[in-house]
């Protein structure tokens, strides 16, 4: 199964982003993180993530007569290449797209859904602003994002700090580019 397959569909997608910054979940665990999903679809998309490389088990033991495995997102392993993303047709971009969205959409329910919500309080926050960037200033960019981004990533739980998911989305509009003027 394609990368894309594996990882967009909306289940095994919030199991994954559920591993996102190293962390290191048993299926109990796991349950106790995505309550709303039945016992047996998260077993079995567990297995189809692991099946297909995205989560390795990096532990197992023993516990009352059955084994407990806990598991890891591969590095890298939660996202499309770009060889795999070429291939890919229009309809398969849209529901992938679709798929990314509606998970987005999901978090920012669950988190209404915690009550006690104060936007500033908890530093959520959403915007979009249009930027007029040459194919090399964005790549600039990007790395810049990526480096601040990485620098990050890797912290671990700790008091006083909160998991909380960054999502950036980058697409250039149907605008042509400006044409350049002569002086």
């Amino acid at each position: 199964m394609r990368a894309s397959e594996l990882v967009l569909h909306p289940v095994r997608l919030r199991i994954a982003q559920t591993f996102l910054g190293g962390r290191r979940l048993t299926t109990a665990e796991l349950r106790e993180e995505l309550p709303d999903v039945a016992p047996a679809t998260l077993y079995r998309q567990v297995g189809a993530l692991v099946d297909g490389g995205m989560l390795e088990v990096i532990d197992e033991r023993k516990v009352r007569g059955t084994f407990e495995r806990t598991y890891q997102l591969r590095e890298g392993a939660a996202s499309v290449e770009a060889d795999e993303a070429r291939e890919m047709s229009d309809e398969e971009h849209r529901r992938a797209f679709l798929t990314f969205v509606a998970g987005i959409l999901a978090d920012y329910d669950r988190y209404l859904a915690g009550g006690d919500v104060d936007l500033a309080l908890d530093l959520v926050g959403y915007r979009q602003v249009a930027l007029n960037l040459t194919d090399d200033e964005t790549m600039a960019m990007v790395t810049e994002l990526r480096e601040v981004v990485a620098a990050r990533v890797g912290l671990p739980a700790a008091p006083g700090r909160r998991r909380r998911l960054f999502t950036t989305i980058l697409m250039p509009t149907g605008e042509p580019p400006a044409a350049s003027s002569s002086s």
